[in-house]
């Protein structure tokens, strides 16, 4: 089946029902007499929306997507498996982790699984649902090849072109610093007025710590303040995802400040900084080849909209302007509140997690829909059973032969 653009998932279910109107209609449009449906109490309806709609892969248009491999670890909180699909949905290989995805994992440019795993612990973090705790890599077979602990640690955790470990982490605001900062809902702290604060560790794969930076020492409370009202005080900023750029500096995103960063590795200085509008609750931002910025702007409380989508913009560090972007046409149709991730592929494609559902899009820079799969693996997550996915990457036949022997 060939995708065309999608403008919308009815315009989808109109496609796929389309040959059932010669049928249901006669020539002037008039419909035919139908034999009235009787419920059946054996086959009741599926109560999960995101698996009544359709699961595995949904099209594919194999002359335009790019062809490889695609990655993703499913959230529930059951799950310990990572999985490895083709282009045609099937399942190529499989990773059984130690723990439960705190929240993602990847393949590095030397072919080993890098995983960030979920460690519960007594700490406010601990107990959240970003929670992590392990960051590990793992070869081909299942070995596990380092590991190391941090009970702070949450969100995201790379590995570093200098062979460390960067961790995103959280704890609690000094004394006094929480009645400073604005925003949220009054009164939504926690254990009589704490709040939380995200802060990197770099370590060694031994599990030295080398680097720590603080966020509380270079944000401004009053005006880096949380952006929706709506949002609950116990924690400031979120910092939801890190990446390194060919520099060596590094890119750190604050979801509920809605607010992505540039930091100084050798100062710690905050040099570039770029917020609400246009971000708002963005994941996962990285910088492409070219250097501009790429990232998945979820849209939860927008600024400069009456309502919340979501979108993937290409960004201008120099500029600070959108210079490319995936929305739908009709805004609410693409919307993922939390989660998500957009990666940019050889061929200039976009390969898109919508990670709240658990789909997994590739459009093209005119964005043409063409290959789309729909993660079939659910399980219980917050009392909920989702199929949700932190991130997703594709990767080249090359790069999964490299993972094949590695070590």
């Amino acid at each position: 089946m060939v995708l065309k653009r999608q403008n919308s998932r009815a315009e989808n279910l109109l496609a796929v029902t389309a040959g059932f109107g010669a049928a249901a209609t006669g020539g002037s449009g008039s419909a035919l007499a139908q034999p009235s449906a009787t419920p059946s109490a054996a086959a009741p309806i599926e109560p999960v929306t995101i698996k009544r709609r359709g699961t595995g892969l949904r099209g594919h248009d194999p002359k335009r997507a790019f062809a490889g491999f695609t990655l993703f670890s499913p959230l529930p909180s059951s799950n310990r498996t990572v999985y490895l699909i083709d282009m045609q949905g099937n399942v190529v290989h499989t990773w059984e982790m130690p723990y439960p995805p705190g929240q993602s994992g990847y393949l590095t440019e030397r072919g080993t699984l890098f995983y960030n795993g979920q460690i519960p612990s007594e700490s406010h973090v601990g107990y959240a649902p970003y929670k992590g705790g392990s960051a590990l890599e793992m070869d081909w077979n299942g070995r596990v090849l380092w590991e190391v602990k941090h009970p702070d640690h949450n969100h995201d955790g790379i590995r570093l072109r200098n062979d460390n470990v960067m961790l995103v982490c959280q704890k609690p605001l000094p004394d006094g610093f929480a009645a400073k900062v604005q925003g949220g809902r009054p009164g939504t702290e926690y254990d009589n007025g704490k709040m939380d604060a995200p802060y990197l560790v770099e370590m060694t794969t031994g599990g030295k710590i080398v680097w720590e930076w603080c966020s509380w020492e270079h944000l401004d409370p009053a005006g880096d303040r949380i952006t929706a009202v709506q949002d609950a005080r116990d924690v400031w900023t979120v910092g939801n995802g890190v990446s390194e750029m060919p520099d060596g500096n590094l890119l750190f995103s604050f979801r509920d400040i809605s607010t992505v960063i540039m930091i100084n590795r050798e100062t710690g200085a905050i040099y570039w900084k770029l917020g609400a509008p246009p971000l708002a609750g963005q994941h996962a931002p990285y910088m492409l080849p070219n250097g501009l910025i790429l990232l998945f702007d979820n849209g939860r409380h927008r600024l400069d909209e009456s309502f919340p989508f979501s979108r993937v913009p290409e960004i201008n560090p120099a500029t600070k302007s959108i210079v490319w972007k995936y929305q739908e046409q009709r805004l609410a149709d693409f919307f993922s509140p939390r989660l998500s991730n957009a990666q940019r592929l050889p061929n200039g494609n976009t390969l898109i997690n919508e990670g709240g559902f658990g789909r997994f899009f590739e459009v093209t820079h005119d964005g043409d829909v063409v290959w789309e799969y729909v993660n079939p693996f659910f399980g219980a997550r917050q009392k909920l059973v989702v199929n949700a996915v932190q991130r997703a990457y594709r990767y080249t036949a090359e790069e999964v032969e490299r993972a094949r022997t590695a070590s």
